[in-house]
């Protein structure tokens, strides 16, 4: 047991000298796996799946999705620019395409690759709804959230790793494998992305507004989305009441901070 609670230690300091700073949060955040590592990967991926699913092209939707993608980029330039990290998004090659699909979703993957699905349109009903999804899913991008999943990852898989080699009696070993799995994972990795969740909310209110779309839409979006019906507990989003406070507390900050770059006005 103390050879794993020295590899735990060890596991711990690796992850703290691994750090990096994010100007969206000023967090030292881990950073095992380097962008220059990610961002390839997660190009090629989303060419595969481009390739393996229908893509609309041409419409008035899938120009929008473009057109909001674009404004919500630029804004995150702005902000960056305007705080002192000019060439920060260099490596990000945006793209931004409309998938034919019923799912209520959409993502945005390390190095700026977006897709919305046709299923959510409905339910964002308006520009700034689509911004206000934008603006959340490039904000998970811009915050490194692929690159320190993929860290928390490693440490909790290399512990687990750890505790089977350092524990020789078979019914000790089968007791930490499930509890660790069970304790990790909601003790840890849920509450992690719940917080990545969030993190990604605050970001995103402030990308929407200064590129000019209603912050208002962000609260209003959540009160039409359906909840999961999982608790929150065990969840790896906020629950939708808790995230439609959040935001309605965020929307004047939102405002306040657009309006140091002269937008003044909002697209709904």
């Amino acid at each position: 047991m103390k050879t794993t609670l020295r590899v735990c230690f060890l596991a711990s300091m690796l992850a703290l000298s691994s750090c990096a700073t994010n100007p969206f949060t000023g967090k030292q955040t881990m950073a095992l796996v380097s962008n220059d590592q990610l961002f390839p990967t997660a190009f090629q991926q989303y060419d595969e799946f481009l390739q393996s699913n229908k893509v609309i092209e041409g419409t008035t939707d899938a120009a929008r999705i473009k057109r909001i993608g674009q404004r919500i980029a630029k804004a995150a330039e702005t902000y960056l620019n305007a705080n002192g990290y000019v060439g920060y998004l260099k490596d990000y090659k945006w793209e931004y395409h409309l998938i034919e699909d019923d799912q209520k979703n959409a993502w945005c993957m390390p190095g700026g690759k977006i897709v919305f699905y046709t299923g959510i349109l409905p339910v964002a009903q308006s520009d700034a709804g689509i911004a206000a999804i934008m603006g959340h899913e490039v904000a998970h991008a811009l915050a490194n959230h692929g690159q320190q999943r993929m860290s928390a990852a490693y440490i909790q898989q290399g512990i687990a790793i750890a505790g089977n080699v350092a524990i020789t009696d078979e019914k000790s070993r089968d007791m930490f494998n499930q509890y660790y799995g069970i304790g990790s994972n909601v003790g840890a990795m849920l509450p992690f992305s719940r917080s990545h969740e969030s993190e990604a909310d605050r970001i995103g209110i402030v990308l929407m507004a200064l590129a000019g779309y209603n912050p208002e839409a962000a609260p209003a979006l959540w009160t039409r989305m359906e909840s999961s019906g999982t608790p929150e507990l065990l969840s790896t989003h906020p629950a939708n009441a808790t995230r439609i406070s959040a935001l309605t507390s965020l929307v004047p900050g939102a405002i306040s901070e657009a309006k140091k770059f002269g937008v003044t006005t909002f697209t709904e």
